[in-house]
This record gives structure tokens, sequence and C-alpha cells, in this order.
């Protein structure tokens, strides 16, 4: 059966590497229809808004949806519920697409790449599960409001119920199943009631549901410490929204560039997922052929195993991605000179 592929390529990089997926879905043939939309600055340009009611709509009927990119300077004086980052918000919300997959992986041939030490880094293979439509950035109230003293206050609100927490660590649990059944769950209990809720409510479905998980319970902080003291102590992180936004970043510099890093939102079975590299728009470079299209391929290869169901297809991109490193093709990112279009190459070839 045909499957559709929604692509936003949003701002910056994003039709770069967006046009390289492009580029893989050719070589291998799927039978896949791709649809394109306006998304982030690029729908604030054309449309007047971050992403239309009809975006949202495509969104919700495609079989999944993959990103390149949103923001930038040209956008960033407007107010938060206008920028193009309001855009990727209310598209994970109305897709209601909770559970954010971020695997961080360190390629053999990078692991010098690394900002740390080779053999701290070489065979890394952490699975982020990160909270993502609640928490913080979507806690209400929030805004700037004036006081009667004539400060101003920032405010935002962060909370959690027992069904939020309880339905991502299940996800958790079960990525974890098919690895080495050790999770990790992270918040900051010793300071946060919606820490201690989220340490409560995960120890507590793992006993009901998944006594033959390892669980552990760690502070953000310490988290941060541990993930550059020692990054493979972990298998499966699962955090909030918040947390899991700093960590999983932080882990990605551990495997060489953020142009390698992959993600998947993922919500209820039978419902389109959102896919997108992790990086930004990077607009310091967009138009000059700079960007590694990698994260937005990889980023290819989960929708192609979580949205399509073909494991063996989602495998064969992962392969060659890391047979054209192999092969001395890089970026600029990676200690290479390839082209963005340079390394698609080389990536289709692979396949």
């Amino acid at each position: 059966m045909t499957k559709t592929l929604l692509l936003l390529p949003g701002d910056g990089i994003g039709s770069e590497v967006t046009a390289e997926v492009r580029r893989i879905v050719d070589a291998l043939g799927l039978d896949v229809t791709l649809q394109e939309a306006r998304f982030g600055g690029a729908a604030i340009d054309a449309d007047g808004v971050p992403v239309t009611d009809e975006t949202v709509a495509l969104a919700l009927a495609a079989d999944a949806v993959l990103m390149g990119a949103v923001g930038g300077p040209k956008w960033a004086g407007q107010s938060f519920d206008t920028r193009p980052e309001a855009g990727l918000l209310r598209l994970r919300e109305a897709m209601n697409v909770y559970a954010n997959l971020r695997p961080a992986r360190c390629f053999a041939a990078l692991a010098d790449a690394s900002s740390l030490k080779r053999e701290l880094v070489e065979g890394l293979d952490i699975m982020f599960v990160r909270e993502l439509v609640g928490g913080v950035y979507f806690g209400k109230p929030r805004g700037i409001e004036m006081l009667a003293n004539g400060e101003r206050r920032g405010l935002n609100s962060h909370h959690y119920t027992t069904g939020q927490i309880r339905r991502v660590a299940r996800t958790a649990f079960e990525l974890a199943k098919g690895r080495t059944g050790r999770v990790c769950s992270v918040e900051k209990s010793n300071v946060m009631e919606a820490g201690l809720l989220w340490r409560e409510e995960v120890q507590r479905l793992r006993d009901e549901d998944y006594p033959e998980i390892e669980l552990t319970h760690m502070l953000a902080d310490n988290c941060a410490m541990q993930l550059v003291r020692q990054p493979k102590q972990f298998d499966t992180i699962l955090t909030d929204n918040l947390f899991g936004d700093m960590l999983s970043d932080e882990a990605a510099m551990l495997t060489g560039s953020l142009g390698l890093l992959p993600s998947a939102a993922l919500g209820e079975a039978g419902r389109p997922g959102l896919y997108e590299p992790i990086h930004g728009s990077a607009p310091d470079i967009a138009g000059q052929g700079l960007a590694n299209p990698s994260a937005a391929i990889l980023s290819l290869a989960m929708a192609v195993r979580h949205s399509f169901g073909e494991e063996r297809t989602a495998e064969r991109i992962e392969r060659a991605v890391e047979t054209a490193i192999e092969g001395g093709t890089r970026t600029r990112d990676i200690g290479g000179g390839a082209s963005t279009a340079e390394m698609g190459q080389a990536i289709a070839a692979a396949l």
C-alpha cells in the first residue's frame, strides 16, 4: 500500500537536507507519495502564520511527517506565539506525538570526532525517550506580565499528570525490551513536585507491568555530568520535555556532530509520526551547500521503521550512512569537505 510522507523543509538548511531525503526515497524506490508544505518562517513570510490549518490537516492525514528545521534571526523579534518555533509546538500538540525518540549513536569511524576520548564514546548507543507535549513548554499560565512595582515578570508553568507520565514511560519500557532492558529515569525530584510525581509514577508502572526492566533513577544535573564522564553506562534514558531537550543535545556532541542525530516523535499506534533532525536551521551556512544531511536521512530511516513498518529498509538506510562515512565522504562538521549534495549522493550510492 502506498504511504504518504509530508515534507516540511522549513527554514535555513531545512530545504537543503530534505532535498537529500528526496534523493534517498528515489534511490530506494519506495512506494511513497511525497507531499510538501511551507512551515516555520517560510510559512510566516508567505501565509502570515508559522503553520496553516491546511498544513496541520495534511500532517494528520499523512502516514509520516518529516521536517527540516525552523527559525532564524529574521523572526527572532516576533512574539512567542508567532515565531517559527510556535508552528512546531502546534504541530506536535495537534498530532499528539508525546514520545520523542532521540538516539545518540557514535559511528566507529567518527569516534575521534567526539569531544571525548575514543574509549569513552566508541560503541556508544543511547536512546533518549523525551516527553514531548507536556511540561514547561506547554504549561499554562505563561507569559510576561507587569507587576505593580513596575517590574516585569516572566512566567512558565511546569506540570505533569499521571497519564502523561505513564504513557511515555510505557514507550520507554517497550523500547528497552528490545535493547538491553535497562531504563534510567531522569528528573529533579529533590526540588520539584512534578519531578517527584514523575519518579513515583515511573516506578509504579515498572513494578506493575514491567518487572523484567532494570529501572534506575537519576537527578537531571547528575545525568548531565555522567553523560560526559561515563556515557556508555546508559542505554535508555527516560525524561521530561525540558530536561530531554537539553540532555539529548549534550549527548549529540558525544557522537561528533549535531548533523548526525535523527529523532522520531510518536503518539498512539496507527497515528502519523513526526520525524526531524535535531539540529537547527543554521542560518550562518544556509544556502552554501555545507550542511550535513545525514541526520535528516537517518530521520527518514526512523520514519520507515516506525510509521511504514519496514525494519529491513530502515536498517539499509542506516548502514548506507555509516558506509558513506567509513568510505571517507564527510561534510565539514565531521572533518571533511563534501557538500550537502555530495554527502547525499554517497549515501544513495551506498544503497
